[in-house]
Order: C-alpha cells, then structure tokens, then sequence
C-alpha cells in the first residue's frame, strides 16, 4: 500500500522530468498569433500524460500562457515546442523556437490550475492513531501546488499522521508515516512460511519496527537474527521472501 504510492510518485517525477524531453511542433507555417497555442498545446499534452500516470480521479485543468514582454513574430515554418522546466504544473517553462532564416526563440510561462478528488480528513484525528476507511474521504480540490497528494485513500489506511491531523485537511503523504509495530523489549511471534508449511517460534524484538522494516529479534533459542515486521508482534526472518500472506494483525 505504501510501496505502491511511492511507485506512482516517481511515475509522476520521470514523466515530469522526460515528457517533452523531445521536441514538438505544429505542422506549417506558424503565424504570430499561433505560437502561444502551441505552446498551450504542448503543455496540455504535458499535464494530461502526468495526471493519467498519477492516477488521478477525475481530473480537470485549465491553463494558462504568460507572455513575454517582447512582440511575437511569424515564423516561415513549423515552430518547435520544448519542455524547459516542468517540474510543476503549476509554473512551467516552455519554449517555442523558431528554425527558419528569420530564427527566434520565445520562452514562456505556462500556469497550470489542476484539480481532482483526491483524499482528505473526514475527522480530526490525533498524531499516531493509524488511519481507518472511516476517517478517509474523497473530495475535488486544486492540487496545482501539491506533488503528494493522494488519490486512493486505500493507500494511507493503516498509515498514522506525523501530527494531528483536522478534518477536511488535505492527505499528503509527507505527513504521514508508518506507524510502529513492534517495539524493543515487546514478545513476538517469528514465522517461517515457505509454500503450505509454516514453523513458528518466541522471541524478543531488540528494536522499533514499522510493518516492512528489519529489526533484531532474540529467538526461543537466545540466538539474534535480522527479521521483517509483517503485523503486530510478528516477524518474519530476513532470509525468507517477503510473504504475501503475512498476518495483518
């Protein structure tokens, strides 16, 4: 659950980073008054490709083209569009470069307003409790600003806020965490699973632990191994693949 929004936030940054890493232009000639609707046309494309790679519910934007204080002008052949800075859709910088003997080069700020229903408080919860499908709503609000907003609330159930959290705020997963499982000192349950068997022993965990983490546990057998929180009060040892049927306890 976790794993799977850090995936689709770094989905979201190559896109960022490669999506107009090729140069686009429109076909012909291109008249003053078409630069800027090129360059919107590219940064369309632009937004649209990262809010489907981000998942985004029912996503909406409109944008906007600033212009540069210097008059545009006719160019006699296509006009290339080239992603300068688009690390945020809310300022993005484009350029429209013009190849041909009367050659110029115009850059522009392209100011994206983008929304869509993404996941808020529907309570005030406190810092540490981790979080239920009870206190996670979707609602539409203008993510322009945000790069970790989220869109499934199944990714931030059973996650715990950093803080307080206040209903209606705006889920970001930078203020949340994995909430501790395990702690030191506490008697945990060490399974060993592989196919249709499973062998289980006590033990001790030496260390804090979130689910997914390593920690040290003390076993039956007063031994230290490295284990995988897989759920409250049970580990799994390191050396063993990651189980897809670990208690969610």
């Amino acid at each position: 659950m976790f794993n799977k929004s850090i995936v689709t936030a770094l989905r979201a940054m190559l896109l960022f980073c490669t999506s107009f890493s090729a140069a686009s232009s429109a076909a012909g000639p291109t008249g003053a008054e078409q630069v800027p609707l090129a360059v919107e046309a590219a940064a369309r494309v632009h937004v649209q490709r990262w809010a489907d790679s981000s998942g985004l519910v029912e996503p909406k934007f409109e944008l906007t083209v600033v212009r540069g204080s210097r008059p545009l002008a006719a160019c006699s052949q296509a006009v290339t569009v080239e992603a300068l800075d688009t690390r945020l859709p809310s300022r993005m910088r484009f350029a429209a470069v013009c190849a041909g003997a009367d050659g110029w080069r115009y850059e522009f700020v392209v100011r994206a307003q983008v929304s869509a229903r993404i996941a808020i408080m529907a309570s005030d919860v406190p810092s540490g409790k981790i979080l239920t499908d009870e206190d996670v709503l979707l609602e539409r609000h203008d993510i322009s600003g945000l790069t970790d907003s989220v869109s499934d609330p199944q990714d931030v159930v059973g996650l715990a806020g950093r803080r307080a959290l206040r209903s209606g705020e705006v889920l970001r997963m930078a203020l949340l965490s994995a909430p501790t499982v395990v702690k030191r000192g506490d008697a945990v349950r060490i399974v060993a699973r592989r196919d249709e068997i499973e062998v289980s022993m006590g033990g001790e965990a030496l260390d804090n632990g979130a689910r997914g983490t390593m920690v040290r546990v003390r076993n039956a057998n007063g031994t230290v191994i490295r284990a995988r929180v897989t759920g409250a009060a049970t580990v799994e040892p390191v050396d063993m693949p990651a189980s897809t049927s670990s208690p969610t306890q």
